[in-house]
């Protein structure tokens, strides 16, 4: 049957799309500490300040910038 293809192959795999979002929060939840861990100065040099930072850093696991 056409339908029972589609349902196979995600039956195959159905929390994939779980574990790549998992894996994005915990890089995110990584940048979000070295960022906080920079000097003023390196922040300067890339453009961000303290203020920048300390408000990214409030902000929950699953808030991504990005909305990947």
């Amino acid at each position: 049957m056409k339908g029972q293809k589609g349902f196979v192959l995600m039956a195959k795999r159905p929390f994939s799309g779980l574990f790549q979002v998992a894996a994005r929060w915990q890089a995110l939840h990584h940048e979000r500490q070295v960022l906080a861990s920079l000097s003023d100065d390196a922040l300067k040099d890339i453009g961000l300040n303290r203020g920048d930072v300390e408000q990214d850093r409030h902000l929950h696991f699953w808030q991504d910038p990005l909305r990947k």
